[in-house]
C-alpha cells in the first residue's frame, strides 16, 4: 500500500489545536471534519470546503465552551451527521444531499455520562460508547437509546467489521469486546475477546484479523478468537512514541496506525495469512495525530492532527493505465477503482468475498467490466455502475464474453454458456450450447411488465442446428422446438411469450410459447425485427414491407412495397422508423405508432386504452384482428363492458346482447351488494357458457343449489341428455316431462335416429324400426330385427326394411334378412351383389349346386380385385379357369404353382408365361429350371444373358451359337467383358476381350488397373514394337508412384538408363544412381554423378567420398566452371589449398559478369589479383573503389587511376574534378593538355601559371593568337570570359564580368547575363556579396521594367520589402499582397495604403470601393460625383450616407442651390446629428431669405421645408438633445416653416386672403430668423392688397427705415417706437432682400399715403388693449398661444388640439375648414393633413357663424 500526499485541507495552527474526529459519508461525495471550536467543516470529494455548521451545547445556558465533540458518523445514506458530545448527549444534524441545504437537528439521545466514541454502522442504529463504560445503540427511526452491553472501563475506541454488522469496543482496562447484530454464519462468539496490555486506543477490525496499538508502542494482531497472531515492537524506537488511532480500509486488507508524525501502513498477506508491515509514511512536523478517515472506496486517507492540520492522501498499491481510456487503482488486493479518464466517472469494482482481484479488462466498447479473482468473477456496466460477481472456477481465462444485451453478460466457456444478471451474484443459468452467436441466443430479464408476473427472465438457444430450447430461467421449465431446416436467427419478444426464428431456407416462423403453436409468417425474408417496446414484428419479405401489428393473430399482416433492403429500425420520440437503403439514398418509412401503442397497451393491460385507440380505427383486416384480441382478453380478465364493446365493434349481436345480459346482471349485483358483481355465480355460469365450458357452468349452479336454473341453461341449450342426468343426479320430479319434452323435440326436429334409440331403450323395438327408416338408418333396423324376430308384425316390416338396405347397399345385412324368411333367391342376388361370395357359396351348394362354378370364378375375380392373389388361385382352379389361375399364381409369386399350372396347359396359350417365370428362377440361381423354360417358350438370348451374368461362358457360348451373329456375339462379350472389368474380375474380362479380339482394351483396363506385368505380357504379345515406350511409359507411372525399383527396371527395359539415375537422385538415393551410371553408362556421367552425390552430402563426407573415387581436382574445376563456388571452396579447403586462388579468380570473374563488385573486389584480392579488380572498377568508372583498391593493394596503379578518373571527367565537362584528379596524379601539363583541347584557356593559362610557370610564356602566345582568330572583343568577348571564369570557379570575377555587360540593342542578353551574376553570387559568394549584387541589378530590371524578375530576386535573399516595392512599382498588386500576407503580414497594411494611393492618384474610385469605401466616397466628394458617392453610401450602414448628404448639402448651400439642399434631406432624411445642426440652421436661414416665395407656387418648398423640420424635431426628440436649445430653435422653425406653407396655401384660395395676411404680419415676430426687410416688405404688401391701409403704412414704412439705413450704413437713427409693447423684436438684417425697384414703388405709396394723411400711424388693438396680432398681453404679460391657421393670438372660441401648446382661433379654423372642401385645394388638404400629424390629430369638424 503506497501514500502519496495529494493536497492539505485544513492548514496546522501554530499552537495546539486537535482536530477531534473526522469521517467519510459511505457515498464518497463528503468528508466532515469537526475542529477544536465545535465547528463541522464539510468538504466534497476533490478536497475542496463546501459548507460548514456548529454543533450545539446540550444547554444553551452553559455555553459553547462547556462540551468537547469527541466523535462524528455519517448515516448509511449520507443524508445526516451524528455528533458525541462530552456533555451527555448526541445529537443527528440532517444536511441534506445537496450542498448549501439548511442543517435541522433530527434527533436527541440524551445520555447519563458523556459519550467518548460513536459508530454508524447500520440504517437507524448509532453505536456509542460512554464514560461511564457502557455501549449504547441509539435508534433514529424511534428516537430512543437503549444499551447493547455493559462494562465497568471506561470506552475509549469502538470499530466496525467490513460489513458493519459487528462492533468491537475497546476499554481503558485494556479489554476489547466483541458484539454481532449478524455474525453472518461465521460463528465467532461474542463478549469479551481479549485483554490488550494497555488502553486500546488504536483498535481497528481487519477483514481476517483485529489490530491494536496503544502507549506501549507495540502493535498486536490479535486472531478471531483473541489469540495473538503477530506482533510489531516499536518500543526500542527512539523516534517512535504512542498510537493515538487507528482505521482499517473499507476491504479490511489494509491498516494504518497513527502516531507522532508518522503513518504506519499493514498490508494482510493473502497467500501467507500474516500481515505486512509496508514503508511508513513519516512526515516532518505533522505531530501527533488524533483523528483519521478512510474513503469508503479506499481510494484516499485523511489524517487530523494535534495542532489543527489535515491532510490528505492518496492510497493505492498499484495504477495502470488500460488503453489510454481508462485508470486502473487498486486501493487493496481486493478493491480497484476504474476512473474514465474523458469524463471523470468512476466505479469501485470490489470483491465481497475479499478475494484478491488479478487482472481487469474492459470490454463491450468501454462500457462493461470484467475482473478475475481466484474463485470468482466480476462483472459490472460502467454506465449504470451495475457490478456482480459470481463464483466461477479457473477455466484459464479461456472465456468469451458477449455484451449484446444491457441487462445481462452471457459468458460461453468449454461448450457452456453462463448468465450473469448485472447488480446480482449468482449466475442466472447455464445451458449446453455449441452456438455462440448473438443472434442464435436470446435473452429476455423483465424488460416489460406483465400482468399476473413479477419475474419473467426467458432464454432462448439452439441445442443444435435444428433444435431450439427455450428455458424459464425463474421457474426452470424447458420448452423445445424441433424444426426441418437448419435455424440461423432467433430472437423472443420483451414478454418472452413468443419466439421468431429464420432458417436457412429464409423462412420466418413465429412460435408461441404458451399454447406451443408454430406458424409460418413468411416462406422468404431477408430482414426481420422485433419493434421495441412492443409485440410488433417488422421483416423484409423480398420486395414488400411486412408489418404485423398483432401479432396473436399472424393472417393479419400490414404490406408495404419497397424498393431497397431495410438495415435498421429505430424507436425514438413516439416515433417509430424503418430505415431502408435504396440505392445510394436513405429512405425512412414510419409504421403507425397507434397501432404499437395499442399492442403497448394491452400488455399494461389498460384495457380501455386500447379500446379508446381502437375506436379512431376503420374496420380494417388488422384491426379487426387487434379487436379479436381485446375481446378475448377483456373476457379474460372479466372486463365485460370492454368485452362487450369489442364484440359490437366485430358484429357478433348475439354474443353482444349475451354479453350485455350479463353486464346488467353484474351490475345489478354490484349495485345491491357493493361487491364485484363478475364474481356472483350467475355471472360465472354465463361466463362458462359463453366459453362453451357447460360443465363449469353446471358446477357453478350445482354449487348454489341452482337446480332450476342448471335445467334451463341445458334446455335452451339443447343439450338434453346433460339435462335429464343432472335431474335424474337430483331426483328432481320433472323427469318424466323432461323425457316427453326430449322425445318430442326430437322428433319434431328431424332427429329420428336419436328418437329411435330413445324409443329402443325404452322397450318399444317396432316404434324404433319405424323411426330408424324413417332416419334413412336401415342397418339399425335390420339390427332389431334379426335380434328381435318378435318385434316384427308384418312381412312388410320385413320387406321395408330390405329394400331400405338394398337402396343403401347394404346387401349382406339385406342377404341374412332374406335367409332369415326363407326367400334364398333374393338373399343369393343380395350375397352376389354385395360380394359376399362365402355366404353365396355355402346357399348355392344349398340351394343352387349349378350356380357354384360361376360364384367361384366371380369369388376369384373379385378377390383379384381386392389384390388378393393367392386366395383366388385355388378359386380359379375350383372354376376351371387355368389362365386366370396362373395369373393369379404369377401375381402372388407362388412359382411352384404356377409351373405347375404351366405344365397343364397347352404351349400356344401359356407361351407368355414362360418368359415371366424364367426370369424368376433365373434370379433366384435356379438355371436349370429357367433355361429350360428360356428355351420352352423361345426367350434364347434371354438365357445366354443370364449365363453370361452368371459367368457360365461355355453354357453362354453355347447357346450363342444356336441363335446369334459373330458381330452380335461380339458386341454382347465386350459389354459384358467391361462389365467385369468393373467388377474387378480382370482375367474373365481378359479372356472376354481375347475371345472376341481386342487385346488392346484388355491392355488398357491393365494400364488403368496398375497391373503393369499384364500390360507388358499383353504388349509383347499382341505389340512388340511399342515395347520400349511401353516400358518408359511406365517407369515414369511408377517413379511418381514412388515404386523406384520397378521404375528402374522398366528405364532399363527401356534403355533410359539417365533417367533411371535422375530419378534416383530426385529421391536422394545416391548410392543407386551411382550403381546405375557405373553399372550402364561411361566414365563421364559416373564422375558426374559422384560429383553430385558429393555435393549432396557436404564438407568432410564429400570430401571423403570424392577422394575415395579420386575425383577431388575434377570435382573443384567442374563447381568452379558450373558457379557452384561454395562447393568449390569447400573442397579447396578441405583438400587441396593450391586450388584455393583458381577457385577465387573464377568466382570473381563471375561476380564481375553479374554486377557484384564489391564481392568480385573481394575476390580477385583473395586470387592475388589486385590489378585485376582495379581494371574491374575502372571499366564501370567507379573511381573511389579502384583508387582505394590500388591504394591498399597496389599502389603503383594509383597514378593510373587518377589520369583515368580525370580522363573520364573532362569528357563529362567535370572540369574542376578533373584537374583536382590530375594534379593529385602529378600529371599537370594533361590537366593543361586537356583545358586548352576544350577551349576553356583561362582555366589552362591558370594551371600552368600554377604548377608548370616555365611554360607560361609559350601558352599565353598560343591563347593571343586564338582569341585574336576568334574575335573576343566588345560583348561577346565579354560574357565568353565571363563564362569561362564561371566554369573555372573564379565566380567572383564572373560575376563581375557578368555586371560589365551592357549592351542596349540586346536587352534578353543583359537579362540573362545580370540574372547570371545574381545566380552566382547567391549560389557560391556568401549573402553579403549577393545583396550587393542584387541591390545593383534591381534597378536595371526596374528600368527595363522587368519588376518581377527583380522582386524574384530580392524574394531569394528574403529581402521581402524591396520585393514588394518592386511589385507595387510594376502595379502587380496581388504578388505584392500575396508576398506580404505570406511572408511578412506586417507589410500588409503598407500594400494597401500604397494600393489605395495608386487607386487615388490614377482616379480609380470604383476599384477603390472594393478596397477602402471611405476613401472613395471622399473622392466621389472631392470630385463632385454626389450622385455616385450617394449611391455608393447608401450601400454601406446609414451613418455614412448621413455623412455625405451632409457634405453634399453643405456644398450645394456653398453654390446657393438651397433648395437641392433641401430635397436632398428630404430624400435621405435628417438624423439627429449635433454635427449637422449648423448644416440644417444654414439651410433654412437661406430659405427664409429667398424672395419672391410668398406665391401660390412656392407652397412645395415650403411644405418640403416643413415636413423636414418635424421629422427632425422629431428625431431630436428622441435622441440626447431633445432639451437642448437647438431642438427649442428647431421647433420654432418649423412653426416659421408651417406659417409659409400655410401662407402660399391660401394665397391660392380666394376665400382665404385674409388668412394669407394674418400670416405674413404674424412672421414679424420672427424677424430673428425672416430677414427684417423681407418680413415687413411682404406684410406691409399683403395688408395693402386687402386694404389694411394703416399697417400696410406702417410695415411698409419701417421697411423703408431699414432699407435706408441698410444703404447708409447708419442703423443707430431707426425708429421702433411703432413696435414697441408688441412681439415684434428689434432686428436688422445684414443686407437687403428686396430690390430697388421694389423700394422706389414703395416709396412712392408711402409718400402718397402720408401727403393724403388718410391713415392713422397706430397698429390696431383688441380687446386685451394690445395690438391684435401680438402673443403677450401688453399690461399683463400673459402669452397667449399663436394659431395654427393665422399665428394670431386665440383668446376666445378657442380650438384646442392634442398636441399640447397646439390651438386655433375657431372663426378662422372654420373659414380654413370651409375653403377647403369647397375648392378641394390640394395644397390647403395637405395643411389639414400636416397639422393632423403635427398636433395629435383633427378636431371633430365642426362650423359656427356669427
Amino acid at each position: 500500500m503506497q501514500l502519496k500526499h495529494l493536497k492539505t485541507l485544513l492548514t496546522a495552527q501554530e499552537g495546539a489545536a486537535k482536530v477531534t474526529c473526522m469521517d467519510w459519508a459511505p457515498n464518497n461525495n463528503k468528508f466532515a471534519v469537526c475542529t477544536v471550536d465545535r465547528v463541522v467543516l464539510l468538504y466534497d470529494e476533490q478536497g475542496e470546503r463546501r459548507d460548514k455548521f456548529s454543533t450545539k451545547p446540550m444547554d444553551p445556558k452553559y455555553g459553547k465552551q462547556s462540551y468537547v465533540v469527541k466523535d462524528i458518523a455519517f448515516s448509511p445514506d449520507s443524508t445526516k451527521i451524528a455528533v458525541g458530545q462530552s456533555d451527555n448527549i448526541i445529537f443527528v444534524y440532517r444536511i441534506g444531499e445537496d450542498w448549501g441545504e439548511k442543517k435541522t437537528i433530527c434527533n436527541k439521545f440524551v445520555q447519563t455520562s458523556p459519550v467518548t466514541c460513536l459508530l454508524w454502522p447500520l440504517e437507524h442504529a448509532v453505536v456509542f460508547g460512554l464514560v461511564e463504560g457502557k455501549v449504547r445503540l441509539a435508534n433514529t427511526q424511534t428516537n430512543k437509546s437503549s444499551t447493547i452491553y455493559g462494562t465497568e472501563s471506561y470506552v475509549v475506541s469502538l470499530a466496525s467489521n467490513v460489513s458493519g454488522k459487528g462492533i468491537l469496543s475497546g476499554h481503558v482496562d485494556g479489554t476489547v469486546v466483541r458484539y454481532f447484530f449478524d455474525d453472518e454464519g461465521s460463528g465467532d462468539s461474542q463478549g469479551k475477546l481479549l485483554i490488550h496490555p494497555c488502553p486500546p486506543y488504536a483498535l481497528a477490525w481487519g477483514a481476517y484479523s483485529v489490530m491494536v496499538g496503544g502507549c506501549d508502542k507495540k502493535v498486536v494482531a490479535y486472531g478471531r478468537e483473541g489469540h495473538i497472531l503477530q506482533t510489531f515492537d516499536y518500543s526500542r524506537d527512539r523516534t517512535e512514541k504512542e498510537f493515538t488511532v487507528a482505521i482499517a480500509s473499507p476491504s479490511g486488507q489494509s491498516i494504518v496506525f497513527g502516531s507522532y508524525d508518522r503513518l504506519r501502513v499493514f498490508i494482510w498477506a493473502l497467500r501467507r495469512g500474516v500481515w505486512d508491515e509496508a514503508k511508513p509514511k513519516e512526515i516532518q512536523n505533522l505531530y501527533t495525530i488524533t483523528a483519521l478517515a478512510w474513503k469508503k472506496d479506499g481510494s484516499h486517507l485523511c489524517a487530523g492532527t494535534l495542532c489543527g492540520g489535515v491532510e490528505q492522501f492518496d492510497c493505492f498499491l498499484r495504477r495502470t493505465n488500460y488503453n489510454n481510456k481508462f485508470e486502473m487503482t487498486y486501493v487493496g488486493l481486493s478493491q480497484v477503482i476504474v476512473r474514465n479518464l474523458s469524463t471523470g466517472t468512476r466505479v469501485e469494482l470490489k470483491s465481497y468475498y475479499g478475494y484478491e482481484i488479478k487482472e481487469v479488462k474492459i470490454m463491450g466498447r468501454d462500457r462493461y467490466v470484467v475482473a478475475h479473482t481466484p474463485d470468482t468473477l466480476l462483472l459490472g456496466d460502467l454506465l449504470t455502475s451495475k457490478l456482480s460477481e459470481v463464483a466461477w472456477a479457473g477455466s484459464g481465462g479461456n472465456e468469451k464474453f458477449f455484451f449484446e444485451n444491457e441487462m445481462v453478460c452471457m459468458i460461453f466457456n468449454a461448450g457452456e454458456l453462463s448468465l450473469v444478471e448485472y447488480n446480482s451474484n449468482e449466475i442466472l443459468g447455464s445451458v449446453r450450447t455449441e452456438f455462440i452467436n448473438p443472434y442464435l441466443i436470446s435473452v429476455r430479464l423483465n424488460e416489460r411488465k406483465q400482468r399476473g408476473v413479477d419475474d419473467n427472465k426467458k432464454l432462448a438457444y439452439l441445442i443444435d442446428l435444428k433444435t431450439i430450447a427455450i428455458v424459464d430461467l425463474v421457474g426452470g421449465y424447458k420448452v423445445g422446438i424441433s424444426h426441418d431446416s437448419k435455424i440461423d436467427w432467433l430472437e423472443l419478444n420483451e414478454t418472452g411469450r413468443k419466439l421468431l426464428y429464420r432458417d436457412k431456407k429464409m423462412r420466418l416462423h413465429l412460435f408461441d410459447i404458451v399454447s406451443s403453436v408454430k406458424t409460418t409468417l413468411l416462406s422468404f425474408c431477408s430482414y426481420v425485427q422485433w419493434v421495441p417496446c412492443s409485440d410488433v414484428v417488422v421483416a423484409q419479405n423480398r420486395g414488400n414491407l411486412c408489418i404485423w401489428y398483432s401479432i396473436d393473430s399472424p393472417e393479419s399482416v400490414t404490406m408495404f412495397p419497397l424498393k431497397g433492403d431495410v438495415v435498421d429500425l429505430e424507436r425514438a420520440n413516439g416515433k417509430t422508423d424503418v430505415i431502408v437503403i435504396e440505392g445510394v439514398n436513405t429512405v425512412n418509412y414510419t409504421l403507425d405508432e397507434g397501432l404499437i401503442e395499442f399492442g403497448t397497451a394491452v400488455d399494461d393491460g389498460d384495457y380501455e386504452r386500447a379500446t379508446a385507440f381502437l375506436e379512431t380505427l376503420e374496420m380494417l383486416p388488422e384491426n379487426e384482428a387487434m379487436w379479436k384480441t381485446l375481446s378475448r382478453l377483456s373476457l379474460e380478465a372479466h372486463q365485460l363492458h370492454i368485452a362487450e364493446r369489442c364484440f359490437a365493434a366485430l358484429g357478433d349481436v348475439p354474443t353482444v346482447f349475451f354479453l350485455h345480459q350479463t353486464n346488467q346482471m353484474a351490475d345489478k349485483v354490484s349495485h345491491d351488494t357493493g361487491g364485484d358483481g363478475t364474481e356472483h355465480y350467475q355471472v360465472q355460469a354465463r361466463l362458462a357458457i359463453l366459453d362453451k365450458n357447460f360443465k363449469l357452468a353446471e358446477m357453478y349452479y350445482m354449487e348454489q343449489n341452482a337446480i332450476d336454473e342448471a335445467i334451463e341453461m341445458y334446455r335452451e341449450l339443447h343439450m338434453w341428455e346433460d339435462c335429464i342426468a343432472v335431474v335424474e343426479a337430483k331426483g328432481h320430479p320433472e323427469l318424466d316431462s323432461l323425457r316427453r319434452s326430449y322425445y318430442e323435440w326430437l322428433t319434431k326436429t328431424g332427429q329420428d335416429e336419436r328418437a329411435g334409440e330413445v324409443k329402443e331403450g325404452e322397450g318399444d323395438y317396432q316404434g324404433a324400426i319405424n323411426l330408424y327408416l324413417k332416419a334413412g338408418l336401415p342397418a339399425k333396423a335390420a339390427r332389431i330385427a334379426v335380434s328381435r324376430p318378435e318385434s316384427i308384425s308384418s312381412n312388410n316390416t320385413i320387406n321395408r326394411i330390405a329394400a331400405d338396405l338394398i337402396k343403401g347397399e347394404f346387401y349382406e345385412r339385406a342377404g341374412d334378412l332374406y335367409e332369415k324368411i326363407g326367400n334364398n333367391q333374393r338373399a343369393l342376388e343380395c350375397y352376389r351383389k354385395g360380394n359376399v361370395f362365402r355366404k353365396a357359396v355355402e346357399l348355392a351348394r344349398l340351394a343352387f349346386p349349378t350356380d357354384v362354378v360361376t360364384l367361384e370364378e366371380a369369388w376369384g375375380d373379385y378377390l383379384v380385385q381386392q389384390k388378393q392373389m393367392d386366395a383366388a388361385i385355388n378359386h380359379f382352379i375350383e372354376a376351371g379357369c387355368s389362365t386366370k389361375a396362373m395369373e393369379a399364381a404369377i401375381g402372388a409369386r407362388q412359382w411352384k404353382m404356377a409351373v405347375h399350372i404351366l405344365e397343364l396347359q397347352e404351349e400356344a396359350s401359356a407361351g407368355r408365361f414362360y418368359l415371366t417365370i424364367g426370369q424368376h428362377y433365373a434370379s433366384v440361381q435356379d438355371y436349370e429350371v429357367a433355361e429350360r423354360l428360356f428355351v420352352k417358350g423361345g426367350h434364347i438370348k434371354d438365357a445366354i444373358d443370364m449365363y453370361t451374368d452368371a459367368g457360365y461362358w461355355e453354357e453362354a457360348h453355347k447357346l450363342a451359337g444356336k441363335c446369334m451373329s459373330e458381330e452380335e456375339v461380339s458386341a454382347l462379350y465386350l459389354t459384358r467383358a467391361q462389365d467385369l472389368e468393373r467388377e474387378g474380375k480382370y482375367k474373365e474380362a481378359e479372356r472376354l476381350f481375347a475371345t472376341v479380339k481386342q487385346a488392346d482394351l484388355a491392355i488398357i483396363m491393365y494400364k488403368n488397373t496398375r497391373m503393369f506385368e499384364d500390360v507388358i505380357r499383353l504388349v509383347t504379345k499382341h505389340h512388340p514394337d511399342l515395347l520400349s515406350k511401353t516400358h518408359l511409359h511406365l517407369a515414369k507411372e511408377l517413379e511418381a508412384e514412388t515404386r523406384f525399383s520397378e521404375a528402374e527396371y522398366h528405364f532399363m527395359a527401356a534403355g533410359e538408363w539417365e533417367a533411371a539415375i535422375n530419378m534416383y537422385r530426385a529421391s536422394d538415393m545416391w548410392e543407386e544412381a551411382y550403381r546405375v551410371a557405373k553399372s550402364h553408362s561411361g566414365a563421364s556421367a559416373q564422375k558426374h554423378v559422384a560429383y553430385l552425390w558429393a555435393k549432396s552430402l557436404g564438407r568432410e563426407a564429400a570430401v571423403k567420398l570424392l577422394n575415395k573415387f579420386g575425383l577431388i581436382e575434377y570435382a573443384i574445376e567442374f563447381a568452379s566452371s558450373n558457379c557452384t563456388f561454395d562447393f568449390a571452396f569447400e573442397l579447396a579447403h578441405l583438400s587441396c589449398k593450391q586450388k584455393i586462388h583458381d577457385v577465387h579468380l573464377k568466382h570473381a570473374m563471375y561476380l564481375e559478369d553479374v554486377g557484384k563488385f564489391a564481392e568480385a573486389e573481394q575476390e580477385f584480392i583473395k586470387a592475388g589479383k589486385p590489378k585485376e579488380a582495379i581494371l574491374m572498377y575502372g571499366h564501370n568508372q567507379d573511381w573511389a573503389n579502384a583508387q582505394r583498391v590500388a591504394e591498399n593493394h597496389d599502389p603503383d596503379s594509383i597514378s593510373d587511376v587518377l589520369v583515368d578518373q580525370a580522363k573520364f571527367c573532362f569528357e563529362q565537362k567535370d572540369f574542376q574534378k578533373a584537374e583536382a584528379f590530375l594534379l593529385r596524379a602529378h600529371r599537370p601539363e594533361l590537366a593543361v593538355k586537356y583545358y586548352k583541347d576544350a577551349d576553356m584557356w583561362c582555366e589552362a593559362l591558370r594551371i600552368c601559371k600554377d604548377y608548370l610557370p616555365n611554360k607560361l610564356c609559350i601558352l599565353q602566345e598560343e591563347y593571343e593568337k586564338e582569341a585574336a582568330k576568334r574575335g573576343t572583343q566588345g560583348v561577346e568577348g565579354m560574357v565568353e570570359q565571363a563564362r569561362q571564369w564561371e566554369q573555372s570557379g573564379e565566380f567572383s570575377l564572373a560575376v563581375d564580368c557578368y555586371l560589365k555587360v551592357n549592351d542596349s540593342s540586346d536587352t534578353s542578353l543583359m537579362e540573362k547575363c545580370w540574372m547570371k551574376a545574381a545566380e552566382l553570387s547567391i549560389k557560391f559568394l556568401g549573402r553579403e556579396r549577393a545583396v550587393e549584387v542584387v541591390h545593383t541589378i534591381g534597378p536595371r530590371f526596374t528600368q527595363l521594367r522587368k519588376y518581377s524578375t527583380a522582386a524574384e530576386l530580392y524574394l531569394n535573399l528574403d529581402l521581402v520589402k524591396e520585393a514588394i516595392d518592386m511589385f507595387i512599382e510594376g502595379e502587380e498588386w496581388n504578388k505584392a499582397k500575396r508576398v506580404a500576407k505570406e511572408l511578412e503580414p506586417r507589410y500588409e497594411d503598407y500594400v494597401d495604403q500604397k494600393y489605395k494611393e495608386h487607386l487615388k492618384n490614377q482616379g480609380k474610385v470604383d476599384s477603390l470601393v472594393g478596397v477602402d469605401v471611405m476613401a472613395a466616397l471622399d473622392m466621389y466628394a472631392d470630385r463632385g460625383q454626389w450622385e455616385k458617392c450617394l449611391e455608393t453610401a447608401s450601400k454601406q450602414n446609414p451613418k455614412i450616407l448621413h455623412k455625405y448628404v451632409a457634405l453634399y448639402a453643405t456644398h450645394l448651400i456653398k453654390e446657393g442651390e438651397v433648395q437641392k439642399a433641401l430635397h436632398l434631406f428630404v430624400q435621405h432624411g435628417v438624423p439627429a446629428n449635433p454635427q449637422n445642426f449648423n448644416i440644417y440652421k444654414r439651410l433654412i436661414l437661406d430659405l427664409l431669405s429667398l424672395t419672391g416665395t410668398n406665391m401660390p407656387e412656392s407652397y412645395q418648398l415650403w411644405s418640403d421645408l416643413r415636413n423636414m423640420l418635424l421629422l427632425l424635431c422629431e428625431n431630436v426628440s428622441k435622441s440626447s438633445e431633445a432639451t437642448s436649445p437647438a431642438h427649442a430653435e428647431f421647433e420654432q422653425m418649423l412653426l416659421i416653416a408651417h406659417y409659409c406653407a400655410t401662407r402660399s396655401a391660401a394665397k391660392g384660395v380666394d376665400q382665404l386672403v385674409s388668412v394669407s395676411v394674418k400670416l405674413s404680419v404674424s412672421l414679424l415676430r420672427h424677424t430673428e430668423l425672416v430677414p427684417a426687410d423681407k418680413a415687413f416688405y411682404e406684410a406691409g404688401m399683403a395688408c395693402r392688397e386687402i386694404g389694411w391701409e394703416n399697417m400696410a403704412f406702417i410695415f411698409l414704412n419701417h421697411f423703408l427705415d431699414l432699407s435706408d439705413g441698410i444703404d447708409e450704413g447708419d442703423l443707430d437713427t431707426l425708429d421702433h417706437s411703432d413696435f414697441q409693447d408688441t412681439d415684434i423684436p428689434f432686428e436688422v438684417p445684414t443686407k437687403l432682400h428686396v430690390t430697388e425697384g421694389q423700394r422706389e414703388d414703395i416709396r412712392d405709396w408711402v409718400l402718397a399715403v402720408s401727403m393724403d394723411q388718410r391713415v392713422e400711424q397706430v397698429l390696431p388693438r383688441d380687446e386685451r388693449d394690445t395690438y391684435e396680432a401680438s402673443l403677450p398681453a401688453a399690461h399683463t404679460g400673459i402669452r397667449s398661444l399663436p394659431c395654427i391657421i393665422t399665428g394670431y393670438p386665440v383668446l376666445r372660441n378657442k380650438m384646442e388640439f392634442k398636441a399640447p401648446g397646439k390651438a386655433a382661433n375657431k372663426d378662422d379654423w372654420n373659414k380654413f375648414l370651409i375653403a377647403t372642401k369647397t375648392t378641394q385645394s390640394p395644397e390647403c388638404q395637405d395643411v389639414l393633413r400636416f397639422i393632423s400629424q403635427w398636433c395629435g390629430g383633427l378636431p371633430a369638424s365642426g362650423f359656427s357663424f356669427h
